[in-house]
């Protein structure tokens, strides 16, 4: 059993500890083009906030993992079968009701550590940090830590390179074989506004991909996956350790 993961744990440790501050792992389900399983965004979003709390751990920094969400927001996939989507106001009534307990129970800093590119929690976190101002609540994009081009050939943007060798890497029993995989190629928008990405509308993936990846898998091996990773779990961890030593929002700030 490990201390920091909460469903792993149990009443006997959880009385004797004090946690400071709480990772909650938030994922989506959604098609990872044919040869990634639809909970991708899931399972990597939670192994990292895994790995990255015993690092931390290690480091004496009283961590807990709350168990992981597998819903995301996903209203541009509804086209493509069983593709989850969660409303932005659900997900952050979610949220609201997770921050009621934590904050019931000491926790004053919560990192989201989000593993799906159509979650965006920065509205809930403004109204949050209003009705709930003593606990800071921090968005982490996993994928984002890292330069993805100093690790990847030709990384794409959903179900590619970069996507397909972290799961070689952390969960190669849930990847069918790389020729089994579209090409990933995208559709991209006929408007240039939109192309450069100054201009903005949800993606309608039945439109922009025709195998809902967005970038071509073909290089990906899981010794790329585990570089990744392992170096963005390093970085997560020396965050966890940084924000150990943070009581209040102006201790963010350099005097």
């Amino acid at each position: 059993m490990k201390p920091y993961i909460l469903k792993e744990t149990n009443w006997h440790t959880v009385k004797d500890t004090t946690y400071r501050i709480a990772v909650l792992p938030w994922g989506a389900t959604e098609a990872h083009n044919y040869h990634l399983p639809y909970g991708s965004d899931t399972y990597m979003a939670t192994e990292i906030a895994q790995r990255s709390a015993a690092l931390a751990w290690e480091r004496g920094v009283k961590v807990l993992v709350l168990p992981e969400i597998a819903y995301g927001v996903n209203s541009g996939q509804l086209d493509i079968p069983f593709c989850m989507h969660m409303n932005p106001s659900t997900q952050q009534r979610i949220l609201e009701d997770i921050v009621e307990v934590l904050v019931r129970h000491g926790i004053n800093k919560l990192v989201i550590l989000n593993g799906h590119g159509g979650n965006a929690f920065q509205n809930a976190i403004r109204e949050l940090e209003i009705s709930h101002p003593d606990i800071l609540i921090f968005m982490v994009n996993w994928w984002r830590i890292r330069p993805v081009k100093e690790y990847f050939d030709d990384p794409g943007d959903h179900a590619d390179e970069m996507e397909t060798s972290s799961m070689l890497f952390l969960y190669p029993e849930h990847v069918l074989p790389l020729e089994t995989a579209g090409e990933g190629k995208e559709h991209r928008f006929a408007i240039k506004g939109l192309r450069e990405r100054w201009a903005w509308i949800p993606r309608r993936w039945v439109y922009a991909t025709d195998d809902t990846g967005v970038g071509n898998p073909k290089w990906a091996t899981a010794a790329k996956g585990k570089r990744f990773v392992e170096d963005s779990v390093q970085e997560i961890a020396t965050f966890l350790k940084d924000l150990d030593g943070i009581e209040k929002v102006e201790d963010l700030y350099e005097k």
